[in-house]
């Protein structure tokens, strides 16, 4: 039997597979609130063993993205336990992963008295789709002063109170693809010359203020090393120092797991190996892997111990059955990528299971 598809226990993760369903934006929370139709969804692909959602913001300002949802007030929460409630019927667990979109967003798609922010006033290059205005160019961030920094923290500790309030297993941190935090990494993006100056000094804080809180059993964290996207040019000559700093400070943290992703089979730079290994050595709990992976080269990094569970992106969109499809080898449905962000069920929970 595939190594993919066999249970997983493991520093007091336990899971009906090794199969994780990757987070990925969709767009479809009105109002900013998960609703029926986003339960609807999830529960259709719980054949994962665990579930990430979609990015879910800890706060007003973090919506830079038109329809996605938070998890800052009562209604979210409420919301949000239509879905857990709906996975955990289906014998999954699920993660919410708090995106912070920082300085990639737009005031049209922000609520009332929120802002676009981030460590500096520097512009991320590209455009935002806005319901109201269309496409529009990101603005100049509001630069986070220490203390909004410092209070910035703690939206991130509330909100995770919230998430476990809304029956949701563990969070995940997103600090990757060029929002809040990993825009506290990058040197293109930091030019701090306070305390937060320091490119592993927010991730770990927020890090080690969630896990205090909620349990570093139930902490997780994306990070996505030599990526590109959301403006993100990095400095080869310093990655490697930073993020292995990240990896250690991470362990001696003791969350629960990294989550490491290597978007060159989209098109991205080619991540080397050895920041993978690096990550492997430094870091003692789970990893998950992500990128590219189909069955066959998931089972191969599991069994050579590069990993310890693999995450799906693509497929889990338009194949809701995509665990079973791969048990069976059945072929896949192709993503119709005009309808990966639209507002209703087309695109979202009408694409048909396999028929044997």
């Amino acid at each position: 039997m595939s190594t993919l598809l066999q249970p997983f226990n493991k520093h007091g993760l336990t899971l009906k597979n090794k199969v994780v369903m990757a987070p990925m934006t969709r767009s479809r929370a009105i109002g900013n609130v998960p609703n029926d139709l986003i339960a609807t969804y999830y529960q259709q692909r719980a054949g994962a063993g665990l579930i990430i959602t979609e990015g879910v913001s800890p706060s007003p300002n973090g919506l830079g993205y038109a329809r996605i949802p938070g998890i800052f007030n009562q209604a979210q929460i409420d919301g949000w336990k239509k879905t857990t409630s709906a996975v955990h019927a289906k014998d999954a667990k699920i993660f919410i992963q708090l995106m912070h979109t920082g300085r990639v967003g737009h005031s049209a798609n922000l609520p009332e008295g929120a802002k676009i922010v981030g460590p500096s006033p520097i512009v991320a290059a590209g455009e935002m789709w806005t319901d109201a205005q269309g496409m529009q160019p990101h603005p100049v961030p509001h630069e986070l002063t220490t203390e909004e920094v410092k209070a910035t923290i703690q939206e991130y500790v509330t909100a995770s109170k919230n998430a476990v309030e809304a029956g949701f297993d563990g969070v995940e941190l997103h600090g990757a693809n060029g929002y809040l935090i990993e825009q506290f990494i990058s040197s293109t993006s930091n030019k701090r010359t306070d305390e937060y100056g320091d490119p592993t000094k927010f991730v770990l804080e927020v890090a080690k203020a969630v896990s205090d809180v909620i349990g570093k059993e139930k902490t997780g964290i994306r990070l996505s090393p030599y990526g590109v996207f959301n403006d993100m040019p990095y400095d080869a000559a310093t990655m490697d120092a930073v993020y292995n700093k990240i990896f250690e400070g991470l362990n001696e943290i003791g969350i629960l797991y990294v989550h490491l992703v290597d978007h060159s089979s989209g098109g991205a730079p080619e991540v080397p190996e050895s920041i993978k290994v690096s990550a492997r050595e430094k870091f003692n709990n789970i990893l998950i892997l992500s990128g590219g992976y189909g069955k066959e080269k998931a089972d191969a990094d599991l069994n050579a111990g590069k990993g310890d569970l693999i995450a799906f992106g693509k497929p889990f969109i338009s194949n809701p059955d995509f665990v079973e499809r791969m048990e069976h080898n059945y072929e896949l449905t192709a993503v119709d990528f005009q309808t990966l962000y639209t507002p209703d069920e087309k695109g979202y929970t009408d694409y048909p299971v396999h028929s044997k």
